[in-house]
């Protein structure tokens, strides 16, 4: 009788300690937001400001602020941002104390296409438009690009940032009509006809055989077109 006696005391504890933990989650359901706070993940500078943010996370006319925790959307929050064409992932998450946290990636420029209307290419090779916000100091690109030549000028541009020389001197990327190469340097007043993205490597290698040749030789501004193109060799076309 006994033992039935502390099983029965046991089960009302137990459904005690569940009620209340029901109703206090409840309670704490039924409160609103207590604050919004927005962290943007990775490299400054913004792309995207915290305004723009603002106004993707009205959720039916209301700030988010003044939604209770019940009726808060976090998935729909984030395809919201993700959605934003600056953004690259976004997460979302509501801490004990009431607070929406957001996680913001934005989204990376590596070149700028010069065109009309201009727009960037992303470190995924993905058209990314200007910024209001700030302007990238990236590579310019230059030509008409349709998908198969712009993912030709990705593969350049992630060789270039591979070479720590070429990275720190290369300013512009062209593409011509019959989707060949060619680039400038920060230093240099001459084209270099790059051609295809065959043999990249060894195309890198000469030039910077080249220019180190040129350099030492004080004739960098006695031409007007270096050509990578041909094996094993550099023609270049004198002013």
């Amino acid at each position: 009788m006994r033992r039935f006696l502390y099983i029965i005391k046991g089960l009302s504890a137990m459904a005690l300690v569940v009620f209340l933990y029901a109703f206090s989650s409840s309670r704490n359901m039924d409160q609103p937001i207590s604050d919004v706070k927005i962290n943007f993940v990775g490299e400054s500078p913004l792309y995207l400001s915290s305004s723009s943010v603002d106004k993707l996370l009205i959720q039916n006319q209301e700030s988010i602020e003044c939604l209770s925790k019940e009726v808060l959307d976090l998935k729909g929050l984030e395809d919201k941002l993700s959605s934003h064409q600056m953004v690259q992932n976004a997460e979302a998450y509501l801490t004990v104390d009431g607070e929406v946290r957001l996680e913001i990636e934005q989204r990376k420029p590596i070149a700028r296409v010069v065109s009309e209307p201009s727009f960037y290419i992303d470190s995924y090779g993905k058209m990314m438009p200007l910024s209001a916000e700030h302007s990238a100091r990236v590579l310019l690109v230059h030509g008409h690009l349709d998908k198969e030549s712009m993912q030709l000028v990705f593969e350049l541009i992630k060789a270039i940032k591979e070479d720590r020389f070429l990275n720190s001197n290369v300013t512009d990327i062209l593409i011509d009509a019959e989707s060949k190469l060619s680039m400038r340097m920060r230093t240099c007043d001459f084209d270099i006809v790059i051609g295809t993205k065959k043999d990249l490597k060894q195309k890198f290698m000469k030039l910077k055989a080249f220019y180190q040749k040129a350099k030492r030789d004080k004739m960098l501004g006695e031409y007007k077109k270096v050509n990578l193109q041909y094996n094993q060799q550099v023609v270049c076309t004198k002013k």
